[in-house]
């Protein structure tokens, strides 16, 4: 297996002054994304007051997803479904293209985690912006002290660093496990580590998309004008 730390191009693009290297992590992810918009497509085609079993299970995901936003930050889930849903079911699908034979799941090369990380911290700013404007984001890192500025914009910076490292090395190193006992062992020992995978990569997938949820509400919520204690109290 190739050292995830040096990727491969799978083929080249473009003319001789402008060679694009195309690597099998960016064929794989887009052909996820292909999938998701496809089976997205299919399923909110023809939706019924009678679902079927295929739009029974879309309903119970996005209720599954809308139940998680309220338990974990207690915000209303309609403006972070889509944007949590959809990294949600990415990553996991991501994580789970192991299994299929001689393919490397995009999420463990340190392309795909590191632009997850930069989308994360992307919607980050925005959605601080969106809930409290521009002003009240930036007056956000001056809390609780201005002198706290310089560490909560590094804070901001670490943490989405820390998601990318966590799901990158979680990831590559099930991935390297199962090779490693897949060319030692036989044929049916490697199943249980797969199956391990499994659990992993979707463990992997909701903690990626909690935390993204978390850090947003918390940007959304340090943006909002704070409200005088003893107004409150009266």
């Amino acid at each position: 297996m190739d050292s995830p730390l040096q990727s491969v191009p799978l083929f080249i693009l473009g003319p001789d002054w402008l060679r694009v290297p195309i690597m099998a992590s960016v064929v794989v992810t887009w052909a996820i994304m292909a999938v998701l918009v496809l089976g997205a497509a299919l399923l909110t085609r023809r939706l019924s007051q009678v679902p079927s079993r295929a739009q029974a299970a879309a309903e119970l995901l996005v209720a599954t997803v809308d139940q998680q936003i309220r338990d974990v930050t207690g915000a209303a889930p309609a403006p972070y479904r889509a944007f949590v849903g959809t990294l949600f079911l990415f990553i996991l699908i991501a994580n789970w293209s192991s299994l299929i034979p001689g393919v490397t799941p995009p999420t463990a090369t340190m392309e795909t985690p590191a632009a997850l990380a930069a989308i994360v911290f992307l919607s980050i700013i925005w959605f601080g912006i969106r809930g409290g404007g521009v002003g009240g984001f930036l007056r956000g890192f001056a809390r609780p002290n201005p002198v706290m500025i310089p560490l909560n914009i590094l804070e901001s910076v670490t943490r989405s660093f820390s998601m990318f490292v966590r799901l990158f090395g979680n990831v590559m190193s099930g991935v390297f496990v199962i090779a490693i006992v897949g060319s030692l062992a036989a044929l049916l020992v490697p199943i249980p580590l797969m199956a391990l995978d499994l659990l992993t990569g979707a463990v992997q997938a909701y903690i990626f998309a909690v935390l993204s949820m978390v850090f947003i509400t918390s940007a959304v919520e340090k943006g909002k004008p704070q409200t005088d204690p003893k107004i409150e109290e009266t």
